[in-house]
């Protein structure tokens, strides 16, 4: 589910930097087609992932596939949208915004249907990897072109609409893509991509302007994208390969080696690129840099935790995969119903004491998820559980992104907001390698209730004491900026909006101060 006190733009990526011109304005024909298409291309996107975790059990049922190949069915999306998201951005702004984010929909939905078509996990997975890069080429892009096409007065509007919309979107995922697979097959999950992309396509061709950064064309850091990837698909494959092979295997030392060689390998490009996709100088800041090892720790305890829970539901408690999407909804209305209040609350007092308390009440709610065995008993089981959960990240989300944004310098805002993201993405994506092996789920002990259960209740505290962790981290290193101690000048009004900029569970939303 992925926040500054400043201007709407410090919340956003690099590529929205406004473009100079009239725009279009929100009540026009022209606004409302451009909204259209920005809020269903993003919300490709955040249907896709929300609704593959819903299927695992049914693609690893299918193709008698391990653990490893469920957790690179996942890990292979995340890979390579982390690795390009900022590529992603910096092509729209050299290219041209709408021309990157068609192509981005045009290869998403060409990965869609390989992976509804993958006759086995190997091509699957390849397709999902080729889904990342889709999606790392539409989604910043996305929002680009909201704040490089409306007036100066209606971006906020315009960014605030496609924030709810995404929201809903987000919200729905798990009733569609659980009604999908369990009425007919998982491959509709892919396949429903299809009809979206080519309304998105039809709609941006027709009505989205063109857009660029202003000035002479900036040169692209490829170098830097290359290795980044490189260095955590290395890392991955050695994480997810020691559940198979053991940790002292050659194949897991030199993966975890490379990996390390070429993340160093990465820093240095981008200590010595002129325009580098991640300027270093941003991490000068120990408020940035603090907010950011937070954000790191606590979202690698919900992307491990929340790649298991939905298995679990289905394969020890007997839910349908409709069942397990519904049971986790009410994490999604309770962040829906709080998440501003939370955002507000921090920008009065200060970020540093929802930052501690937020990761210990989501370790609670991980905790509380050892409960969940036999049966899975809704109300006694898994619904407290979801509640303290779904507590803690409102109390801790939105305050947690707007410091890692208001830490950084102004000039950094757009970099800052995807700096968030994709560290959060990152954790998410180590822990869904490293979390199952920790908690002995492997090969295909997923497919047997008493001992998936005991690796489930296992990794369940793993995921809980990391979290406390981040809440510990965040009362060391976090500190309150002084103005925060200065009461606002009037309480937050029913009318004050909040932009989620990234409402999903996979990274913060980005959130900027009622408008």
């Amino acid at each position: 589910m992925s926040a500054a006190q400043g201007p709407p733009e410090g919340s956003l990526p690099a590529s929205a930097a406004p473009d100079a011109g009239p725009g279009l304005a929100y009540k026009s024909a022209a606004g409302r087609w451009v909204l259209a298409a920005t809020v269903l291309g993003s919300g490709i996107a955040a249907l896709d992932a929300t609704v593959v975790g819903i299927a695992l059990p049914a693609i690893g049922k299918d193709f008698h596939a391990p653990v490893s190949s469920m957790q690179w069915v996942v890990d292979g999306y995340t890979l390579t949208l982390a690795g390009m998201l900022l590529l992603g951005g910096a092509l729209g702004d050299a290219y041209g915004r709408r021309k990157v984010f068609v192509i981005g929909t045009v290869w998403f939905a060409t990965a869609s249907l390989i992976c509804g078509l993958a006759p086995g996990t190997g091509v699957l997975i390849a397709a999902r990897a080729l889904q990342g890069v889709g999606g790392a080429l539409l989604t910043p892009g996305s929002l680009a072109i909201l704040q490089a096409s409306f007036t100066p007065g209606d971006r906020a509007r315009a960014i605030g609409a496609w924030s709810g919309l995404g929201g809903v979107a987000t919200a729905i995922g798990p009733f569609l893509g659980g009604y999908l697979i369990s009425a007919v097959s998982w491959r509709l999950v892919f396949y429903i991509n299809l009809p979206l992309a080519a309304a998105v396509i039809a709609i941006s061709l027709r009505h989205v302007p063109e857009s660029r950064a202003p000035g002479p064309r900036k040169p692209i850091d490829v170098m830097g994208a290359i290795t980044i990837s490189l260095a955590l698909a290395g890392i991955t494959y050695g994480l997810i390969e020691a559940s198979e092979s053991g940790w002292t295997s050659p194949p897991v030392l030199t993966s975890l080696l490379a990996g390390v060689v070429l993340f160093v390998a990465f820093l240095r490009v981008e200590a010595g690129h002129p325009n580098a996709m991640l300027p270093l100088s941003v991490f000068r800041s120990r408020q940035f840099s603090a907010a950011n090892a937070v954000t790191f720790v606590v979202y690698g305890a919900l992307g491990g935790a929340l790649f298991l829970v939905p298995v679990v539901l289905q394969e020890v408690c007997g839910y349908s995969a409709l069942e397990a999407g519904t049971a986790l909804l009410p994490i999604t209305a309770i962040m829906l119903a709080f998440s501003a209040r939370s955002a507000a609350l921090s920008a009065r007092i200060g970020p540093r004491l929802q930052m501690t308390v937020g990761p210990l009440v989501i370790a609670a709610g991980l905790a509380l998820f050892t409960r969940v065995h036999g049966n899975g008993d809704y109300l006694t089981q898994v619904l407290p559980a979801v509640l303290v959960f779904g507590f803690g990240l409102a109390i801790n989300v939105a305050p947690l992104t707007a410091t890692a944004l208001a830490a950084a310098p102004a000039e950094h805002a757009g970099i800052a907001s995807a700096v968030n993201n994709d560290v959060a993405r990152t954790g998410s994506l180590i822990a869904v390698a490293i979390l199952p092996v920790l908690a002995g789920i492997t090969g295909d002990s997923y497919l047997h209730p008493e001992e998936l259960t005991s690796g489930f209740h296992t990794a369940m505290l793993i995921a809980a004491a990391v979290s406390a962790a981040g809440g510990v981290l965040a009362f060391a290193t976090i500190r309150n900026p002084r103005a925060a101690a200065v009461p606002s000048s009037r309480p937050p009004a029913d009318g004050d909006t909040f932009e989620c900029l990234n409402c999903g569970l996979d990274a913060p939303p980005l959130v900027t101060r009622p408008s």
